[in-house]
């Protein structure tokens, strides 16, 4: 998050309405709710974990334990349930 010099970005009617309101604070100004990105996505953690858990769900399906998966991928036992239970 980046500090904005409001008086140099802000045309000075809305500037002077706005100090009706704050005068000396730092303000924080939202993006559109349109703009968000989910969790992952500009990182690509989102598809390592979509990766990982697919490959989870079909070491499973091949006869692998729960306890194993959970001891490989340093998960719960719960956690890996979720996994690949709820992929089905």
């Amino acid at each position: 998050m980046n500090n904005v010099k409001a008086e140099i970005v802000l045309p000075e009617a809305l500037l002077k309405e706005i100090q009706q309101y704050v005068q000396g604070e730092n303000l924080y100004i939202p993006k559109p709710k349109h703009s968000y990105k989910k969790w992952g996505t500009c990182n690509g953690g989102r598809k390592k974990i979509d990766d990982r858990n697919m490959k989870m769900i079909q070491a499973y399906r091949n006869g692998s334990s729960i306890n194993k998966l959970a001891d490989e991928h340093y998960l719960s036992v719960e956690t890996v349930k979720k996994i690949v239970y709820g992929n089905r």
